[in-house]
């Protein structure tokens, strides 16, 4: 009999592994609370919905406003098993560029940065980590600023560059 209950309980055993195995968090892109929500926001700017999309939507939006790179997010793709390449990362970006969903942001030579927020707001880029992150305070309604006859102002964008402070001021 301890036999036969050893057996269960190794039974049991694997039976409970596999249950944890199984129960890894998957992202459904399908049916998923999230992928519903990004669906309908896709859905307002006229973008179909495909896997990609909503897949790659679900990266930006899920944790509130973010900076991200192409290479970054392909990062953060790449590590869900999203079956994704680094093209359909860049096209789908711009793609959300184009419908207003993110902002591009072009830093000093070839680094391209997307914004989830959208509006007038201020930057810092910390060069010598290469992150983008918002200001704190928003200081673009505080500028006052005469457009050219004819023009209209669309937007302020302002980019603090900063560097680590080795201790000596400037003077």
């Amino acid at each position: 009999m301890s036999r036969k209950m050893a057996g269960v309980t190794l039974q049991n055993d694997k039976t409970a592994a596999a249950q944890r195995m199984v129960a890894k968090p998957t992202y459904d892109w399908k049916n998923g609370a999230l992928a519903k929500l990004v669906k309908e926001k896709l859905r307002v700017v006229d973008l179909r919905p495909t896997r990609q999309r909503i897949s790659l939507a679900s990266l930006l939006f899920v944790a509130g406003d973010r900076h991200v790179t192409v290479d970054q997010l392909f990062a953060e793709a790449q590590a869900l098993k999203m079956p994704l390449s680094r093209a359909t990362v860049y096209n789908t970006l711009h793609q959300f560029v184009a419908a207003g969903l993110v902002r591009e942001i072009a830093l000093y030579g070839s680094k391209v940065w997307y914004d989830t927020k959208t509006g007038s707001h201020c930057h810092y880029y910390d060069e010598d980590r290469a992150n983008l992150f918002d200001m704190p305070v928003d200081l673009t309604h505080q500028l006052k600023f005469t457009p050219p006859k004819g023009k209209k102002i669309v937007g302020v964008d302002i980019i603090v560059r900063l560097a680590d402070d080795d201790g000596q001021s400037e003077a």
